[in-house]
Order: structure tokens, then sequence, then C-alpha cells
């Protein structure tokens, strides 16, 4: 595994290459468990949210719908704390893994991956 030691945000945003999704320059983020590797969910983040979250240790998105910043668990409780930060080999993927407080998806399960095609 390649370590990336970053000194500034900057060097973060540098390395990673934006999607435009419903018009808005955004990254692809999967939330992980950093102790279980459980996927809990995949939104998007803006460069805001990226900074947001490395300088406060909390998880923040973007809201494609409210059209917004958000920081995961601010209504809810179910707050993210980042624990390692991933880049996939194109740049174009954000991993967090975190520890996840309460459940994840707004449906109230745990990750929002709970429905299974069989």
């Amino acid at each position: 595994m390649e370590t990336l030691k970053i000194n500034e945000i900057s060097e973060i945003l540098k390395l990673l290459k934006k999607r435009k999704i419903d018009n808005f320059d955004l990254y692809t983020v999967i939330a992980q468990d950093y102790k279980t590797n459980e996927i809990l969910m995949v939104a998007y983040a803006n460069d805001e949210a990226i900074i947001r979250t490395y300088e406060t240790g909390k998880v923040h998105y973007f809201s494609t719908s409210r059209k917004q910043l958000w920081l995961k668990g601010e209504t809810s409780g179910h707050f993210q704390y980042v624990k390692e930060i991933y880049i996939d080999c194109d740049g174009d993927v954000i991993l967090y893994k975190i520890e996840q407080i309460g459940a994840a998806c707004h449906t109230g399960n745990r990750s929002c991956f709970f429905r299974k095609i069989e």
C-alpha cells in the first residue's frame, strides 16, 4: 500500500478528479466501517465538504437534492468520524474509513445497502 503524506488540504484536492453531477463539480465518496469494512453508504462531496471533513474529522457531504453542504449526523445525531482517507487509482473516488454513530442510512438501517438481490 502506498502512503501519501499530506501537509495541506490543497494537496488532496490536486489528487482528485471532479465529475459534473447535476451541474455541480463533485467527488464520489464511499463510507466504510473502519473495523468491519462494511460499506455503509455512497454519497457526493464538493471541495468544501472535503476540506471540512479533513479539518474537523466529521464527514461532510454535498446533497444534490438540497443543493447544499451537509454534516452527516447534524440533525439525526448519527455522525461519521473519519479514521482514514483513501483515494482510488484514478483519483475519482474517495474512501472514508469511518466510525459510524447510529445508522448510516436515512431509513434507519445501519447501511444503505440492506437490500439483497437474489
